[in-house]
Formats: C-alpha cells, structure tokens, sequence
C-alpha cells in the first residue's frame, strides 16, 4: 500500500499527523484508521469471493477487467490466434528487412572507420578531403 512512499514521506506524514490531530488522540486515531482499513479489506475479499462464488471457481480478479473479458467471452483461442497470425508474420518481416539493412549499415560503417583509421596510421592525406573553415561569429554588437 505504502509501497510507492519513501522514509521521509512517511515521516512527513507522521509530523503532519503530529501536529494537526495532537499527541493525546493520535493513537486513537491511528488505531481508528487501522480499523476502518481492516473493515474496507474485509469488504473487498467478501466482495471477491462473493463473485467467485457467483461466476465460478476459476475467476481471477484480471478476467474482470472489460477488455480481457469481453476477448474471453467473445473469441475463442482458435480466433484470437487467427488474428493475431497476420501482425506477427508482418513482424517478422520488418524484422527480417530490418535486421539486414542493420547489417548492411555496420558493415558499410566499419569499412569507413576501418579505411579512415588505416588513412591515420599511414600518414596520407589526399587532397580530396575538405578543410574546416573557420566558424562566423554574429555576435559583435557594433
């Protein structure tokens, strides 16, 4: 429940609570919350078993959610696997022509650096290569 706070949170909280409720009725209080979450817990697993009860021995709280129960229900296995054949065929492919123009790429790049740094080992330059020219400054405020 708490999982999402941290320790300073969690002592925020308890100096808040502190200070707005008192140190007198703060166990009180505590034990009030801690009572009502009991209550509100108990309420959820009567609710659930009371649905399990109702729909069958094998429910899951997920087969409740709208989208998976509306696919339980209307689509058997065969027919969701029907569907689903076509986009994974289209996934491989773009996987299959990807993977090849990935390859084809590193291979055409390792070929450059490799020409690039044999050029650097030699001491060769061409005269091919172009030069840096020297950047334009706008920044003169005159």
């Amino acid at each position: 429940m708490f999982e999402n706070l941290g320790g300073f949170e969690i002592l925020a909280l308890v100096l808040l609570a502190l200070f707005i409720i008192g140190p007198d009725r703060l166990p009180k209080a505590i034990s009030d919350t801690m009572g009502f979450l009991r209550k509100v817990r108990g309420m959820a697993r009567n609710a659930t078993s009371d649905l399990s009860r109702e729909l069958g021995t094998n429910i899951e709280l997920e087969d409740l959610h709208p989208k998976t129960f509306l696919r339980k229900h209307l689509l058997s296995e065969a027919e969701e696997d029907a569907l689903r054949k076509p986009f994974q065929e289209a996934y491989r492919d773009i996987k299959k022509t990807t993977d090849s123009a990935y390859g084809e790429v590193k291979s055409t790049t390792d070929a450059l650096n490799l020409d690039k740094s044999t050029r650097s080992v030699t001491g060769a330059t061409t005269g091919s290569e172009p030069t840096a020219k020297p950047a334009v400054r706008y920044d003169d405020a005159t």
